[in-house]
């Protein structure tokens, strides 16, 4: 595969693996030393690339398996989920403290489920891949996956309704 046809497959989805390594990793400067490792991983097995039949579900994959690996690393030892993909500047002060209040509670809930639901409610939630597709990066039934994103959820749903009825009734 030449360096144009590399780029061609490749470059439509490398957006999907920062977002994936950056709510996986802690920080944009993680998240893009990781999408470039895999891009540099991809590139030494180009002449192999021909054979895979979704080029875009290796390279999730990949992105998936090496952030866990750097996670399970000691030199991890700092690093925890942080997502921080909403921005909307047509709100008024009040409204941005509000969505910021809000999305640090889910951030700080979400870095307490378990590794596969983390992944699952990214992969369906913020990168709105299909269960099926989903189940084929993660090695899970279609159904599993269902299962795993309600799970996630529903603990999500229940600690943000604690959270603000904290104090009543």
């Amino acid at each position: 595969m030449q360096q144009t046809e590399f780029l061609n497959v490749v470059l439509p989805f490398k957006d999907k693996l920062y977002r994936l390594a950056k709510r996986l990793l802690v920080s944009k400067e993680e998240a893009e030393d990781a999408t470039q490792e895999i891009l540099l991983k991809l590139w030494s097995k180009n002449s192999m690339m021909e054979g895979y039949s979704n080029v875009e579900a290796y390279a999730m994959m990949m992105t998936k398996n090496f952030c866990l690996d750097r996670l399970k690393s000691k030199q991890a030892g700092n690093l925890k989920l942080v997502h921080s993909n909403y921005k909307d500047e047509n709100v008024s002060l009040q409204n941005q403290l509000e969505v910021s209040d809000s999305l640090s509670w889910i951030e700080r809930i979400m870095e307490e489920l378990p590794e596969q639901q983390k992944m699952v409610i990214q992969l369906r939630d913020v990168e709105q891949y299909e269960f099926e597709e989903i189940a084929e990066l993660l090695d899970m039934s279609a159904t599993a996956v269902r299962v795993t994103l309600s799970r996630a959820r529903k603990t999500v749903r229940e600690k943000l309704v604690q959270k603000h009825n904290y104090g009543i009734g």
